[in-house]
């Protein structure tokens, strides 16, 4: 079959649009019919989840409200280097070794009791070890657990703030 260059260059065009419209239809999501689906354990900290260092820093330097429990769920260096007053070193979360220590640092707590978890290595987002200690955290049915929101790392969001900080120790 002969066919002239500007049917050829038709057929491509129909071609491509119809690829995109597949491309289009297969990438965007069902219209939504205004019921959310109910989240998961597995979901990462939605913004409420997540607490500012000097928020943080205020909640615990008020003596008349209850503490919340603070654990540090990085490695070693990180803790030695600076960690915030009163917050105990369990490990890293993203080791079964560190899972383990930080569901026994809480194995007693009441459910109800609050819990805040930070590491410092690097963005919260990014962190290897908050996510899943957030998960076990979640597993374990506290119900508020809560996320040191750290952009860059600790020293740069809490520590060079001036914010509270113990060297050494564990």
């Amino acid at each position: 079959m002969n066919s002239s260059p500007t049917q050829r260059v038709l057929v491509a065009l129909a071609l491509s649009c119809a690829i995109a419209l597949a491309t289009i239809g297969a990438t965007t999501p069902p219209k939504s019919s205004g019921v959310e689906a109910p989240k998961t354990l597995t979901d990462p900290p939605a913004p409420g989840q997540l607490i500012q260092p000097a928020e943080l820093a205020r909640v615990l330097a008020d003596t008349t409200a209850q503490r919340p429990i603070v654990l540090h769920v990085g490695i070693k260096n990180f803790y030695k280097n600076g960690h915030i007053p009163g917050t105990p070193y369990v490990g890293p979360a993203s080791e079964p070794a560190g899972l383990a220590s930080l569901q026994k640092a809480l194995q007693k707590t009441p459910r109800t009791r609050a819990v805040v978890l930070y590491c410092g290595c690097c963005p919260w987002t990014d962190c290897p070890n908050v996510h899943p200690a957030y998960q076990a955290v979640r597993e374990m049915g506290f119900t508020n657990v809560r996320v040191l929101y750290i952009t860059k790392n600790l020293t740069h969001d809490w520590i060079d703030k001036g914010l509270p900080t113990v060297k050494g120790g564990l």
